[in-house]
């Protein structure tokens, strides 16, 4: 909670799957959003609806943790450090500062100094990565693993970030360092035989903060991003309105890689 404001909606589930979606969410404090502009107050950078890609999970047995507040407030899949996830490349700060269309979010002067962004990180980062690490644990400790699906989307064409048309399923596993060799080959054969879905692994996006900092085989703790191309699900632009018919195949594929994860063991 910060200042008795719900900060992410959670699941508890029974089974070893944990489904994180840290960018779903539109919350602005008021205190920030008079700072920022009025296009940034709409904020256009959500990973719009992917809480509903993934609520069928929940049946499933799985746990499922929902960010309430918007990115711009602070992005939870960011290195707090500041390191950057893709050096050479233009990323997105802990406290972004451009929208995706490098726009500015903030009025002149008013972007967020160092002491904000610190409180931002205590007010609304650190209690959401606690709760997932403690949820992460329990899991653990009942079933002796985890898989961690950390689910996002983005717009299929943002040139800021990557040239021409994104494939529709982006999954990352750090170059396979974040989970075992097993899942990673569980979850690509589960999109590969998506045949009406374009997919890539470890592509542009190969896993940010919460994939390599929760990814740890060695503690049979295996985690992956999976950025899903918006054309998928929904229209790319305001209102940008969920589509559900185009949905339902996507969610076919969802369900099918839900249902793998469920089934396997370590050896």
């Amino acid at each position: 909670m910060a200042h008795g404001v719900t900060l992410f909606h959670l699941h508890r589930g029974d089974s070893p799957l944990v489904v994180d979606v840290p960018h779903a969410g539109t919350l602005l404090p008021e205190d920030i959003a008079r700072s920022m502009t009025l296009a940034a107050r709409e904020v256009p950078d959500t990973d719009w609806h992917v809480e509903k890609l993934w609520a069928f999970a929940r049946e499933a047995g799985a746990t499922l943790m929902v960010a309430t507040h918007s990115r711009y407030v602070v992005d939870l899949n960011r290195d707090p450090s500041g390191a950057a996830l893709y050096p050479g490349a233009d990323n997105t700060e802990l406290c972004p500062v451009r929208t995706f269309d490098n726009a500015p979010l903030y009025r002149d002067g008013a972007a967020p100094e160092p002491a904000a962004i610190a409180a931002r990180r205590s007010t609304y980062f650190d209690p959401y990565h606690a709760a997932l690490a403690a949820e992460i644990e329990r899991v653990r400790l009942r079933h002796g693993h985890v898989v961690l699906v950390d689910g996002h989307s983005i717009r299929s064409e943002v040139p800021r970030f990557f040239a021409g048309r994104l494939p529709d399923l982006n999954l990352g596993t750090a170059d396979g360092a974040s989970c075992a060799p097993a899942v990673q080959a569980i979850a690509v054969g589960a999109l590969a035989a998506a045949r009406d879905f374009s997919g890539v692994v470890n592509g542009r996006f190969k896993g940010g903060y919460v994939t390599r900092n929760y990814g740890d085989p060695g503690r049979r703790v295996h985690a992956f991003q999976l950025e899903i191309a918006q054309r998928c699900y929904m229209d790319e632009a305001p209102p940008w309105r969920w589509d559900r018919a185009r949905a339902a195949p996507l969610g076919a594929v969802l369900a099918r890689l839900v249902d793998a994860l469920l089934a396997w063991r370590p050896e």
